[in-house]
């Protein structure tokens, strides 16, 4: 059974969301400000967070998310928001969150979400390593090696590496890299991507020795299959 923290400082609310995951089959804690969510994700390991973009007490959402990923909380983060522009989503992912609905929403919208964030864990019978070239990714243990050494990467790069590899020597679009790790089928032109691009390239290729990933101009990526 998945264990979800959410994270709503309004009663009603956090009380309906506990109910639609609870009878969804997940085992739910709460916490009703940033404070607290953090004092919570340090005593439990949890293995998604559902989290109000707005709350009380000086530490909001964002906030609790940037010190969540600092101190290496790895959990999917699923973000709700009456921000529903653009650039307030895309403020969201690049803070680190791994979702972002935006309020009013349906409860049958959000577990689906979840059910997305945990698919690989929960999904037996599949590969548990991958390889492209000098890169090994181990799916279970989450470990990832370049040349034999460890690379360490967030949730959200380590899921976008792992798109890349299962496409090594492919080129994949802007389109597709929105859909399958953002879970967006539209995005509006953001450089969310080219930002997560760079943060990757530095981690594999520190030295700028040589780049795994490969900007197709007018296209978009391409991981180097062999080398």
């Amino acid at each position: 059974m998945a264990r979800v923290l959410v994270v709503e400082d309004d009663p009603q609310t956090g009380a309906e969301i506990k109910a639609a995951l609870t009878d969804h089959g997940f085992q739910v804690d709460a916490a009703i400000s940033g404070r607290e969510a953090l004092l919570q994700a340090a005593k439990e390991s949890y293995d998604a967070i559902v989290l109000d973009r707005i709350l009380p007490g000086g530490l909001d959402g964002l906030g609790v998310l940037s010190t969540l990923r600092a101190v290496g909380v790895e959990a999917p983060v699923l973000i709700l928001s009456a921000l529903s522009a653009v650039d307030e989503r895309v403020v969201g992912l690049r803070a680190g969150g791994d979702d972002y609905l935006t309020k009013p929403f349906e409860f049958l919208e959000l577990t689906a979400r979840l059910d997305v964030l945990l698919r690989h864990r929960d999904s037996p019978g599949v590969e548990t390593m991958l390889r492209a070239g000098r890169l090994e990714m181990d799916l279970g243990s989450k470990i990832v090696r370049c040349g034999g050494r460890v690379v360490e990467l967030l949730p959200r790069e380590f899921r976008l590496l792992e798109f890349l590899m299962r496409h090594a020597g492919q080129v994949v679009t802007r389109s597709m890299l929105f859909e399958e790790i953002w879970n967006y089928r539209s995005v509006g032109p953001t450089n969310v991507i080219d930002m997560h691009m760079s943060k990757l390239r530095r981690k594999l290729d520190p030295d700028n020795s040589e780049s795994l990933i490969w900007t197709i101009r007018g296209a978009g990526y391409m991981l180097r299959a062999t080398g």
